[in-house]
């Protein structure tokens, strides 16, 4: 077997063939999409992939036969037909995030392409620029012409957290957009892809052609890298790594089709021969944890939500929900769906290890104002974890809550959530990114939290009070006999009560005790 180059951060097509860099084929998708249909839509997460797509077509639509060779499309497809291509890009975002800047930018992209294209554009409005565009590439090329767009909603995600400037973004894309529905007679095929998806309502005005292929099963895999992928083209790069091990940290992508590993992992793994969250390193969610404290979000029930296909598309300035952000942006995918009826819905989890290891590490730090300690308590829970030390354990949790300063419960109100609390101890212990089962239900009750660790099992119940420890959460346990559930591993099983006053704000009981 023989190596080749790792395509890091490279989205060119022609770079990664002519460098002899690893390429997963996607050209059978290209086609599939040619031969069926003329204007689509893809949502993918950042880093997926969606770009190399985009360029891939491109070169394909351009003819250039010689990067093709050896490829799944090489024999089904005309060479000796050559189409004029418009390519736009908002993926260099829009600084100063204002219509005039946007304005300034699409028109760039607009003489860009002309000069490409060997056409010149003459000075009308945006509207009026791009129609003549498509009109005289196809005039002058004797063929319809092809339309990518890529990153089409970035403008308007930089500036989620300013809901008016973002609005302002999402009109002025509306009016560019609206031409390639006006325009359709003219056009061979359009693809427009990005993170989010909006309403076609409120940014894709008139643009009812688009064929929204972001929840098709055989589109589930149209971007980043399948198992068999990770087994036949990157076979070279497997050796001295635990196949199992990439599996549980980078795979698990879903779109109701093939999971798929995000490509950015892999490619930095194969580099760096170790794991580490690569994709989750690459791009902090402030905006995303300033929601979820906002909204108090139960941290233990992230991980198993609830939405129908509806909610899941209903992305808008100003009303977003916690599942289509959560999913859109990649940290939460389909594990199953359900039809009740008419309605579909879908079962969401995280995908794999690095995102809610890294996803709940982060809101923790977040959460409690205070990264360095956060880190500090993560490290010796782990340590105090592997001898069954529980005294350090309390510890360890007591001296963490006493270090969130009172001052960051002023700020953000969220010391009145009960479930506050007990989202930050169940962050502890997923940001380690140990075996976990929150809300354990067994025939008996629901257990708040289940570790599985070092060949044993321990069970946590945590109760907020108002002030003194009342015995409540370990007596819930034996009472509920939930260690009954996993007396037939025969493994060690501990029971851990802790209690949580409400007016010191932090652990006044913990109590443990063994099956």
């Amino acid at each position: 077997m023989t190596r080749k180059k790792l395509p890091i951060g490279i989205q060119t097509f022609r770079e990664i063939r002519e460098d002899n860099c690893y390429y997963v084929d996607k050209t059978a998708f290209a086609l599939r999409m040619i031969q069926e249909g003329k204007a689509y839509f893809l949502s993918r997460p950042r880093r997926f992939g969606k770009s190399l797509f985009l360029d891939t077509l491109a070169e394909l639509f351009a003819g250039n036969e010689p990067l093709f060779l050896g490829l799944y499309c090489h024999d089904k497809w005309d060479w000796s037909v050559k189409y004029p291509v418009i390519r736009i890009s908002f993926g260099a975002g829009i600084s100063r995030g204002n219509a005039e800047e946007l304005a300034g930018r699409i028109r760039e992209l607009l003489r860009e392409n002309a000069r490409r294209l060997g056409l010149t554009l003459e000075d009308a409005s945006i509207p009026g620029q791009f129609s003549q565009l498509i009109l005289d590439a196809e005039t002058r090329f004797g063929q319809r012409v092809v339309v990518l767009v890529d990153e089409y909603d970035k403008p308007i995600l930089d500036n989620l957290t300013r809901p008016d400037l973002a609005r302002e973004m999402r009109d002025g894309l509306r009016d560019f957009y609206s031409v390639i529905k006006d325009q359709d007679a003219h056009i061979r095929f359009a693809m427009l892809t990005g993170v989010s998806k909006f309403s076609k309502v409120n940014i894709f005005s008139g643009l009812n052609n688009l064929n929204d292929i972001t929840l098709d099963a055989g589109y589930s895999d149209i971007c980043g890298y399948t198992d068999a992928d990770v087994d036949t083209v990157f076979a070279p790069e497997l050796e001295g790594l635990d196949r199992g091990e990439i599996r549980h940290w980078y795979n698990g992508y879903n779109w109701r089709g093939e999971a798929v590993y995000n490509p950015f992992d892999l490619l930095l793994l194969f580099q760096k021969r170790e794991f580490r969250p690569f994709w989750f390193e690459t791009g902090t969610p402030t905006f995303l944890v300033d929601m979820l404290t906002e909204r108090k979000v139960f941290l233990p029930k992230l991980g198993h939500l609830e939405a129908s296909d509806r909610l899941l598309s209903a992305f808008e300035v100003g009303d977003i929900s916690t599942e289509a952000l959560m999913f859109q942006a990649g940290y939460l995918t389909i594990a199953g769906e359900k039809k009740r009826g008419d309605n579909l819905s879908f079962a969401l989890t995280y995908p794999n290890h690095e995102v809610r290891s890294a996803l709940t590490s982060h809101v923790m730090e977040a959460w409690i104002g205070n990264p360095h300690k956060a880190e500090e308590s993560r490290f010796a829970l782990y340590d105090a974890l592997e001898i069954n030390d529980f005294a350090r354990i309390r510890e360890i949790f007591f001296s963490l809550y006493a270090s969130i300063p009172h001052d960051w419960y002023r700020k953000n109100d969220i010391d009145h959530f009960e479930g506050y609390y007990a989202s930050v101890f169940y962050a502890s212990f997923a940001a380690l990114g140990l075996d976990i089962v929150p809300e354990d239900v067994s025939n008996r009750g629901r257990l708040d939290m289940t570790v599985k660790f070092n060949g044993q099992i321990y069970l946590f119940e945590f109760k907020v009070v108002e002030d003194e420890a009342e015995g409540r959460a370990l007596a819930q346990i034996r009472e509920k006999q939930y260690a009954d559930k996993y007396r037939s591993l025969n493994q060690p099983i501990h029971l851990i009560g802790i209690e949580f006053s409400k007016k010191a704000r932090n652990v006044v009981g913990f109590e443990a005790g063994k099956v």
